[in-house]
Parts: structure tokens; sequence; C-alpha cells
């Protein structure tokens, strides 16, 4: 069985049970600030498990697209060494919400692994919570698996818990003998450490308390099931393989980098583990890439870039020199084309974004090496043979260098490294990294609505500005429920009907007021502090209300209304750039306020002015045609059928609204929007940059704004043509004349510097004083720029015959000291070493020749210090 049959057979299996089948949510947890990655079928229903989000079904399945490489579920290290680790997988599962418990969990599970699969029943074994009679029952007297099958363990290896409060309970394993072959031993014991020999196929986690901030276990009024089996072990166990690289999730990719380095697989060398290494981050790196996660130095895409630093350095251990990861992504988009046809869609642009992350990092391994080789000239000459931790973690830290290629390079030099301190400065890290993210303080902050998760708020802003009847259901101030707010009182307001708009999608939130006959509060923001709740930010003006009052609640509709320009003008934005620049822009972030919009998306290059103005005549020509705006609500699956097109970072409910622009731009959207296009005005482009490798930026303005940047800017050409006297048509060639003149006159004041600083220094005044029998000319520069600086040492030099000139100029903030050495006594002089010990003085450094060198400092003041300092530096060296 194929693996995308196993996909297939698994969702038609629970479809049949009546289970909704839902799509699996991006790589990119958007609602959950917790996690830097989806690790598990749950994370998309976990408000639900919360009891935050209602659906309209309760019982689902999904094929989920997983990481593991960070937190408590962190696989990297294992990865390749064993035969069922991954950092990208995916999870097969099916889940309750409050309707069926174990008993049909266990049944279902049991008859699609031997009826459906058909596994071998007498191949499977069974792990539960020692304390769950009820699941020992179900599997016992239900399935009829023999007591000796079934083995019990403690709450480290069978006790589920989201978190340290929240859902918790037991769960239930069912494990898959690969063979005696692999392994012998007692099955208990073989299971409990972990044995390649057996496969945890399926979690069942029966979640039945809720674990309180006391860490008291109470029962969940509504007992839920959550469920998760790896698609890559299953694929193994019924293709009849020993390992997960042996499927045809991995054969292909891995005979690609059998191909690329002219190396068999399997030879039971470390070059085994090496190729599946590749394997496994080739498939990371697409997905990650593919779902908008880009290169960079912390987060999300500091975890891509040690994935794409690591295929590579595994690359070059096996005798692959050049980049190459970028080449096994159409492998991977081939293979998973079926389940994930945007992978195989967006092959080419994953691709150049990992080529340009390859060949960045090549340069950095070379520059890696030498600082390599820096760091043991260093200690070679402190006569020691350790290399320090600290040195040891900036090598992985800031050019990839594995702890493992460090000692390889070292033990070639007879010489050790601290692996102790090394481990010392990477928690260091760990720690810095857990306290920059915010995504604990960000639950603690969501706690505080959970009492006010039942309130029924409906949105009606849509339809219309102001409610003339909105009950307060609830106050809160500084995080805590109140009765009152009153006058010059901040907090949130929540009511049971509103036309705010709640800051989503890129999209912020209405302002506006609030007010009766005796209390009236300006709305500064809306927003969602947690799902489908809304919450209005308040400022007291005058009186105070109470909850259970009635007030009169109403946006700002000029407000509104630009907001609506900028909203509608990102589609038209983003369906010109699909079709100039290609199928393979997407959205990937966007900000839409009344004032300006920001737009973010895909492309590996900057936009050149002749593309910027094809997209903006583009945009600006669809408001011109007036195109009505069309707004439906339908289902998810069904707009998707229609060709919207969805962002990736959004969470989509089950209803969503697709907004349709003519023929032009079709998308799902919840914003607020233009009722035809014409409304919008003016679309200008204000600057186009780059955020992440293979991310770009497009700021702009419409309607008023727009006019006014545009009013401004022929205001300016104003003054400028008055200023030189020109007419508009000829201002660039007016400044063309005034940039040569400038240019003429810098180089003629240039020559006159130099010639006043050969006059002065090389005059019969300017002593020279002898080290050792070496004539050595020190001398303080005023008025000189570094470069006329090096010129007038070198002139120096030339007038001396035989000797050293040492010259220091400085401004307000820095500082620059040169040194030049005639060729017959840099034997015993060189420039560069000595530059070496004076730029410490100055706090900067330098570096150089053995005739000529230089050094730039922060610190002018200490020019004189350091000046003085050049005879005794000297008289040392020539010692």
């Amino acid at each position: 069985m194929k693996a995308q049959q196993v996909r297939e057979t698994f969702l038609d299996f629970f479809h049949k049970k009546k289970h909704k089948i839902v799509k699996s949510s991006s790589l990119f947890p958007k609602d959950d600030p917790t996690l830097l990655f989806t690790n598990a079928g749950m994370n998309q229903f976990k408000n639900i498990f919360l009891g935050l989000e209602k659906r309209t079904y309760k019982r689902a399945a999904s094929v989920q697209k997983c990481m593991r490489v960070s937190g408590k579920h962190n696989d990297l290290e294992q990865v390749g060494k064993t035969n069922k680790h991954h950092t990208f997988f995916e999870m097969l599962g099916n889940f309750s919400f409050g309707d069926y418990f174990k008993r049909e969990a266990i049944e279902y599970a049991w008859e699609l692994i031997t009826e459906i699969y058909k596994l071998d029943p007498r191949r499977l074994y069974i792990t539960i919570f020692k304390e769950d009679d009820e699941a020992f029952k179900a599997w016992n007297n239900g399935i009829g698996i023999s007591a000796d099958k079934i083995f019990l363990f403690g709450r480290k290896d069978n006790y589920w818990a989201m978190g340290d409060t929240g859902p918790c309970g037991p769960c239930s394993e069912i494990h898959y003998d690969l063979g005696t072959n692999i392994e012998e031993g007692d099955t208990y014991k073989l299971i409990e450490k972990g044995s390649n020999r057996f496969l945890e196929l399926w979690n069942l986690v029966f979640m039945q308390s809720y674990q309180d901030d006391n860490g008291n276990v109470h029962p969940l009024p509504s007992q839920s099931i959550d469920t998760g089996m790896g698609l890559e072990r299953l694929t193994t166990s019924l293709q009849g393989k020993l390992t997960d690289y042996d499927t045809d999730l991995f054969s292909p990719i891995i005979e690609a980098i059998c191909n690329l380095s002219q190396k068999e697989y399997p030879v039971g060398e470390d070059s085994d583990i090496s190729i599946r290494i590749i394997a496994d981050h080739a498939r990371a790196v697409t997905f990650m890439i593919g779902d908008g996660i880009m290169p960079s130095n912390d987060g999300r895409g500091y975890v891509l870039r040690r994935l794409i630093r690591r295929a590579f350095r595994q690359g070059n251990s096996i005798g692959i020199n050049e980049p190459f990861l970028y080449k096994l992504v159409g492998v991977v988009g081939d293979i998973m084309k079926d389940a994930y046809p945007e992978v195989l869609y967006l092959a080419q642009y994953i691709s150049r974004v990992c080529m340009s992350e390859e060949k960045r990092f090549s340069m950095t391994l070379s520059s890696g090496i030498r600082t390599f080789n820096q760091y043991i000239r260093e200690i070679k000459k402190d006569g020691k043979r350790n290399i320090p931790g600290e040195k040891l973690f900036k090598l992985y830290d800031t050019y990839g260098f594995p702890l493992d290629l460090s000692k390889e390079l070292a033990e070639e030099r007879n010489l050790d490294v601290d692996e102790k301190g090394f481990y010392k400065e990477l928690d260091k890290q760990r720690q810095k990294a857990r306290l920059a993210w915010k995504g604990e303080a960000k639950l603690k902050a969501k706690k505080v609505y959970e009492n006010l998760k039942d309130l029924h708020v409906k949105f009606v802003g849509y339809e219309s500005h102001k409610v003339t009847e909105a009950k307060i259901l609830a106050i809160m101030k500084k995080g805590t429920i109140v009765s009152e707010i009153k006058e010059g009182e901040e907090g949130e307001a929540f009511l049971n009907k509103t036309p705010f708009y709640a800051e989503a999608g890129g999209q912020v939130g209405d302002s506006g007021i609030l007010k009766n006959s005796y209390f009236s509060a300006l709305v500064l923001n809306a927003y969602y502090p947690i799902p489908q709740l809304i919450a209005h930010e308040i400022k007291a003006i005058s009186g105070k209300i109470k909850t259970g009052d009635y007030v009169e609640a109403a946006i700002d509709t000029p407000r509104r209304n630009n907001i609506s320009k900028n909203h509608t003008v990102t589609h038209l934005l983003h369906a010109s750039l699909r079709e100039i620049l290609g199928d393979h822009v997407k959205q990937s972030g966007s900000l839409v306020s009344p004032l300006r919009l920001r737009f973010d998306f895909t492309h590996y290059a900057s936009l050149n002015s002749k593309e910027l103005k094809h997209i903006e005549s583009l945009v600006n020509e669809k408001i011109r045609e007036n195109i009505p705006v069309q707004i439906k609500t339908t289902t998810l699956d069904q707009g998707l059928r229609e060709g919207a097109t969805a962002i990736f970072e959004e969470k989509y409910g089950e209803t969503v609204r697709m907004v349709t622009i003519g023929e032009f731009s079709k998308e799902l959207c919840g914003g607020v929007h233009v009722q035809r296009t014409g409304e919008i005005g003016l679309f200008k482009i204000l600057s186009e940059s780059s955020i992440a490798a293979g991310m770009r930026r497009i700021e702009a303005l419409t309607g008023e704004e727009a006019l006014k940047y545009v009013q401004e800017m022929d205001d300016d050409l104003i003054e400028i043509q008055k200023t030189l006297n020109t007419q508009r048509k000829e201002i660039l060639e007016q400044i063309s004349r005034f940039k040569d003149s400038l240019k003429e006159k810098d180089i003629e004041c240039r020559s006159l510097r130099q010639k006043l600083a050969n006059i002065k220094y090389q005059a019969k005044e300017v002593k020279t004083k002898k080290v050792n029998g070496i004539p050595v000319l020190v001398q303080k520069v005023e008025g000189l720029n570094n470069a006329e600086l090096r010129e007038l040492a070198d002139s120096l030099k030339q007038r001396l015959g035989s000797g050293v000139v040492v010259l220091g100029s400085s401004t307000e903030e820095k500082v620059f000291v040169v040194a030049a050495v005639t060729k017959d006594l840099t034997h015993r002089i060189k420039a560069n070493e000595f530059i070496k010990n004076i730029a410490p003085v100055i706090q900067g450094g330098g570096g150089g020749r053995p005739d000529f060198a230089q050094a730039g400092g922060t610190k002018p003041k200490k020019l004189k210090e350091a000046l003085e300092k050049t005879y005794d530096i000297l008289e040392r060296m020539l010692q």
C-alpha cells in the first residue's frame, strides 16, 4: 500500500464513522503562542478542547503536517540514528469533542489497524496507564487482547497533559513488532527502552480530567479523545519495511542523494546516517518554506536555517561540496503532490530560497574555517592545547559548525575541545531564547478571559455601523472582572452585539464611541482576547456604566471607510503581483490601517522600478474600472473549489467569506471592503524592500492619503525647480551638472589637502626618533580622511627610505591609525602585527600587510595615548 493510499484509507474510514474531515493546518501555529511549530494533530483543535471555541461537529479526523524540533517534543538529535524519528512528519488523527470516549476510540483503532489495514494482530502490543482499569477492560474484554500483551506503564510513559494546567488524562499506545531479527529480548523491556524493533504506531489520549493551578486533578464534565498515529511508521509496517527510510515517502529522495554523492545506501557506515539526515531535512525544509517560514536568526526562521546548514554539512561529509539541497525540493514535491499539490506548485520558489541560503552558508563555512584556524594559532601561541567552550560555541552559533566538526578538526591538530564549556554556552542561549519567546506570557494573558468564554457576542459590523441598544455583558479592568466603570477609567467592555470589527487578518480593529444618556466612552480598539469573544478597549469620558446596562455602539465611519479602501486594495495588489511576477507569489502577512497598508509576500528578488510601475498601474487600472466587490458566505471547501485564494497564516472556520472582484481576484477574507473598486480612488506605492530571505514588503497609500502624498511630492518638485532655476523636465539634467561640478571641486580640495599635508609633514622640522637604530616617524595629523591618511603615510615612507611611519587622525566619533614599514624592515617589523597591538588602545580592530596596515576605533580621546605607545610596542617587537 502506497503512502497516499494509507492517508486516503484513514480519512475514508473515519468519514464513514461520521467524522468531519479537516484539512491540515499550517506548520506555523497561528493561534497558539506557546508553540514554534505545529507538533500534533490536536493543535488546531486546542481551543475546542479548552472550551474556548465551538464547532458544528463533535468528531473530526485529519492528516496533519507536524514538526518536532523544539521544546519537549524535539527529535532532532535522533534523526538518522534511528529508523523512526523525524523532524517533519505527518500525524493521522481522530478526535472526539465530548462525543465518544474510550471504548469507541479503542474499537475504531483496532478495526482500522487489523481489518482495514490488515496488520497481523499477533504482532501488535498494547500499553496503558497502570491505573486505567477502564482501558484495560476495553482492550482485554472488549477487543479480546490477552492480558500478557497489555503492558502497564506509569505517568511518564502513558499519561498526557496539555500543560501545567488544563485537560489531561491517561493514554494507550499500539506498538507493532518488526521482528526478532532487529533485537531479541523481553517485550516489555524493549518497548520501555524504545527499541527499534517496536514501532509505536498509535497513541490514544483519553482526556478525562482537568489539572488546576494548584496541581489538583478534577473530572472533566465533557470527556474527549485525541489520537495520533505517525504516517511514516504506519507506512513502514504496511509496506513490510524495517525503517521509515525504506518506504516510498523517502526512497526517491535517498536515491537522488546517492546520485549526487556517488554513494551507495545502505552500507552500514556513517554515510548511511548522513544520507538519512539529508532526506529528513529535505522534507522539513521544503514544507517549512512552503508554509511561508523564511531563514532568519531567531524563532522559526533560525530552526529552518539550522536544518539547511545541518543538511549542507552532512552533504560535505559524503562528498557533496556545493549547494545541493535545493535540487531535492522537486523530488519531495513529486512524492507529496497528491496530498499537498501546493508543494510541487511552489517547488521552483522553494528551491531558489533554499539555494540562496546554501550559498550564503557555503561562504560562511569558509569564514568559519578561517576563524577556527585563527583560534588554533592563538591557542598554540599561548602554549595551550584546549579550545575554549565559548569559542566552540561561537563557531557553532555564527558559522554553523557542529561540535563534532570542531572536534574532528581539533583532533587533526592534536588538540582537545572544552565540551563542557560549549554546552554551558548552548544552555545560556536556550535560556535567552526562552526569555525572548513571548508564548507563555501570551497564554497567561489569555487565561484571565476564560471566565468569559461562554458569553455570546454577535458581530453586525458588516451590515451596520451602529447598534442603538447593545447590552453590557461584562466589564474588565486591569485583568479583573468588575461590575462598573466610571469617568476617567480605562478597561474593556463586552457587548451582546457590536458593529466594531475586531483586529484580525492584518486589519486593525475599529474605534468609535459607546454612549447612553448618562455615560460616554471612547472605544480605542476592538480585538479577540480569545476566539469568538470581542473585547472593546474603552476610556470612560463621562458618567458610569454597569454590567447589564444598554448603550449605543457606533464606529468611526470615516476611519472604517479608509480601512475598507486599504483592505480591498491588498486584494488587487495580491492579484497584480501574481499576474506580473508569477503564481509563486503568496501573501505572508499584512497590515491594513486607516492611514496606510503594508503587504508582505514571497518572492526571491527585489522589484525593479519597471515592475513596480507595472504593478501600480495595473492596480489603478482596476480601480478606474469601478468593479463591483461581491461578498458571499460559503464553506471553506466550496470556496477553495471555486478557486479562491487562502492565506497560509490565517485560520479559517467552517464557514468563510469569499471576496470576489470581477474576474481579477477571489480570496477568502473576513475583513471589511468597499462596494466598488472606484471608491478607492488612487493607489500609490511608497516602498518595496526585503524583510527576510525570499520575503518582500510593499508599503502603499490609497485615497486621500495617496492624493496628499502625490501633492506633497509635487510641492517638493516646485521648490526644487525654484532652487535650481530650471524647468521641470530639465531638473535631472541640472542635478547631474551640479554633481559633476561638485565631484571636480572635491577632487581639487582633496589634492590641495594632500599638498598642504606633504608640505607640512615633510618639512625638516618633522623629526624621526630611532628605536634600536631604526628611524620611526610618529605624527598626529589634522584634517585628512582615512584614504588621504594612507596616501600621506606612503609618501612619508618613501621619503624615509628605510624606517617606520605611524600616523593618526580623528573625528568626533572615530579614530584612525595607519602604519607603514619599508620593505627592507618587514622581516623584523610587520605592520599588521604592530597594528593589532595598538588597535585595542583606541577600542577598535584592524589588519593589513607586513608593509602596510590600518586600524579604526571608537575612542578619539585615546589617539594621543596610542601614538605615545608606538615606541614601546616597536621596541618589544624588535626584541
